[in-house]
C-alpha cells in the first residue's frame, strides 16, 4: 500500500481524517508516518487540539498494524480496544506521529495467535511532534479479530 492509497483509504472509511487533512509522510514495515496541518486542529489558544493529536495518534498506530497485516494478506476487522495520551507540550505548527510497535510486542506471536485463534492483541505506540519537540506519546492496545466468511447457498 503507497501513501497515496493509505490517505485516501483513510479519507473515506474515517471522515475525521479527511476534516483533519491528514497525510501519509512515511510507511516502512517497522514504522509508519502520518501528518496533519494546524488550521483545522486548532483550539481556542491557538494550538493543537488535544482530540485532534490523539486521533492522529490512534490513527498513526492503527494505520501501521492495518498496513502490517495487509502485506501479510491478513484481512480482518483490527479495533483499538484500549489507549492513553499523554501530553508533553503544547502543538504549535503542523503535528506529525510516527507509529511504531510498543516495547515488548512481538509480531510473530501476535499473528501466531491470529493464526491459531481467529484473534489476536498487540500494543503499538505513536510520538508526536510539532515544531521539532516531542509533543506527546499515544499508547494503545489493538484487537485484530477474524472475519466470518460469508457462503451463499445455491
Amino acid at each position: 500500500m503507497s501513501p497515496n492509497e493509505l490517505k485516501h483509504f483513510l479519507h473515506r472509511n474515517v471522515p475525521l481524517s479527511q476534516a483533519m487533512r491528514v497525510g501519509v509522510d512515511l510507511i516502512e514495515a517497522e514504522r509508519l508516518v502520518l501528518s496533519a496541518p494546524k488550521a483545522p486542529n486548532l483550539n481556542q489558544h491557538g494550538t493543537i487540539f488535544g482530540g485532534s493529536a490523539a486521533t492522529l495518534g490512534v490513527l498513526a498506530a492503527w494505520a501501521l498494524l492495518h498496513t502490517r497485516l495487509i502485506q501479510q494478506a491478513v484481512h480482518c476487522k483490527l479495533v483499538v480496544q484500549r489507549s492513553a495520551m499523554e501530553y508533553e507540550a503544547p502543538m504549535s505548527g503542523v503535528f506529525t506521529a510516527t507509529a511504531t510497535l510498543a516495547a515488548g510486542a512481538d509480531w510473530d506471536m501476535f499473528m501466531a495467535a491470529y493464526h491459531a485463534h481467529g484473534k489476536a492483541r498487540i500494543q503499538a505506540q505513536a510520538v508526536l511532534h510539532s515544531a521539532g519537540q516531542r509533543a506527546a506519546l499515544f499508547t494503545g492496545e489493538f484487537v485484530a479479530v477474524r472475519e466470518a466468511v460469508v457462503t451463499t447457498a445455491t
